[in-house]
């Protein structure tokens, strides 16, 4: 498409496409680091207190303006662009809202039934605490939003200006998968998993440039798979709804990584991968 008929670009952007996704990740990291500080000083915290889990919510949520202020910079100056211009531009987002909400459940839902049927995991309890319930919505509305906006919406949306759009899927998928690297009982399976989950959420958006499915996807992976069904998230303990943990630790279950870290969740990944491209496919996205 021609810069000059794209309504969202201001004039032709600063350096290639590629260059630009590699620039934004260390002032990722330093806006991360700093913004998250800002957070500790405005809750009184000592940087090395470990907050509640409210206090957790705030400063995720204060972190997520600073991936957004980042984030629009350099679309502002580098891609000559708007914020917008990076997935918010279509306007039947209810339909991929909904779509993402039922994948992240229908996987979810399926793999707690296999491994508790295949007695790989066992609950310990129920906690239904209505106020923990709706931090963990915010929760992990703050951690769609910044993760989804830095790694598909930028970093994806420019590799796809300078390369092959699977190459540039592939590549975004494993600088996501990187960024995971420092979390608790961190693998090679996990690894694999967060590579192929990486994928799975942008495999729609290189067809359509919509932020909204991988969005609520992501979204709805996170919130399903800890807090209501009880599995550690990419390796962190959240409150959960059920109590289970794994029997032994193994890669049909996931052991301390949680279901991301597990074979069964690579093959549900797989497959919603397959079955979203045969259908952006057919629909001539």
């Amino acid at each position: 498409m021609e810069i000059s008929n794209n309504p969202y670009y201001y004039k032709k952007p600063l350096l290639k496409g590629w260059i630009r996704a590699l620039l934004i990740i260390i002032p990722f990291f330093i806006f991360t680091g700093v913004f998250q500080i800002i957070g500790y000083i405005l809750l009184g915290l000592n940087l090395r207190a470990k907050p509640s889990f409210g206090e957790t919510t705030i400063i995720q949520g204060i972190s997520t303006v600073g991936t957004l202020l980042l984030v629009f910079i350099f679309t502002r100056y580098l891609d000559r662009t708007t914020f917008k211009s990076i997935g918010f531009q279509q306007k039947k987002y209810i339909t991929e809202i909904l779509f993402g909400i039922v994948t992240g459940l229908a996987i979810m839902v399926s793999g707690f039934y296999i491994l508790f049927v295949l007695d790989e995991i066992k609950v310990t309890g129920i906690d239904f605490n209505l106020p923990n319930l709706l931090i963990s919505i915010i929760l992990f509305a703050f951690v769609a939003i910044n993760e989804e906006i830095l790694m598909r919406g930028y970093i994806l949306n420019n590799f796809l200006q300078s390369m092959n759009k699977y190459l540039a899927l592939v590549l975004s998928s494993l600088i996501f998968s990187i960024l995971h690297l420092l979390n608790p009982n961190f693998d090679l399976v996990s690894f694999i998993s967060i590579l192929l989950a990486g994928i799975l959420l942008g495999i729609s958006y290189i067809y359509t440039k919509s932020l909204w499915f991988p969005i609520v996807l992501h979204f709805s992976w996170n919130f399903f798979q800890g807090t209501i069904f009880g599995f550690k998230v990419s390796g962190k303990s959240i409150y959960s709804v059920i109590n289970q943990e794994p029997v032994g630790n193994n890669i049909l279950n996931g052991g301390e990584f949680g279901f991301e870290g597990s074979i069964l969740s690579q093959i549900f990944i797989v497959i919603a991968i397959l079955l979203i491209w045969w259908f952006m496919r057919k629909s001539k996205v």
